[in-house]
């Protein structure tokens, strides 16, 4: 069966006003627990009544896990629940994560940031960042783990191929939008830069 054959009470006209925005929290916060992905606002806008603003309805769910070990996170044009930072060596301790890990060492982020940055670059272009060749290898890793992808061919001779980031790329570094990239004093402090500059 398909989402769109799934057949709700959406208007829940049976219940006060109070109970209804209630039960449409209950779902959004439903959904965005049980989806892999971000969950768009036109996602949402089927499980709740006609004219509710999600947006509204998405920041009183937000509002409501004040007190949790979990926060709802915008993902451009959609939302996603993450468990807040304080919580990640515990969930480390005692669950098993190892498919949500990464594995990203200190230089794979640092190409990663200078992809972010610079988008859409070439290999020459990441070369002429960090002062050697990046590996097929590691452009294929970050790729695979689908945090970035080809963009268009670049201008020049030979049109090489280009890369820029992914919405999971967003996803992983919890962030909504490219505007949402620390500045580089930031990423300096952070020693990440440290990282670009010296390209070890």
């Amino acid at each position: 069966m398909s989402r769109g054959d799934v057949v709700i009470d959406r208007e829940l006209e049976d219940l006060p006003q109070d109970l209804r925005w209630r039960e449409w929290m209950r779902r959004v916060e439903a959904v965005l627990f049980a989806s892999a992905s971000p969950v768009s606002r036109e996602d949402l806008a089927r499980i709740v009544g006609q004219g509710v603003v999600v947006d509204v309805l998405v920041e009183d769910v937000k509002a409501a896990l004040i007190d949790r070990p979990y926060t709802v996170v915008a993902i451009q044009e959609g939302w996603t629940l993450h468990t807040r930072p304080a919580y990640g060596d515990v969930i480390r301790a005692a669950a098993d994560v190892s498919r949500q890990d990464l594995g990203l060492r200190e230089f794979d982020v640092a190409v990663l940031t200078a992809i972010a940055y610079s988008q859409p670059i070439t290999r020459d272009g990441l070369r002429d960042i960090f002062g050697r060749n990046i590996s097929r290898d590691l452009i294929g890793r970050l790729n695979s783990l689908e945090l970035i992808t080809t963009g268009p061919r670049s201008p020049r001779r030979g049109a090489p191929y280009t890369f820029v980031t992914t919405e999971k790329f967003l996803e992983a570094f919890g962030l909504e939008s490219l505007q949402d990239l620390p500045d580089r004093e930031q990423l300096h402090d952070a020693g990440v830069l440290n990282t670009v500059t010296q390209g070890t």
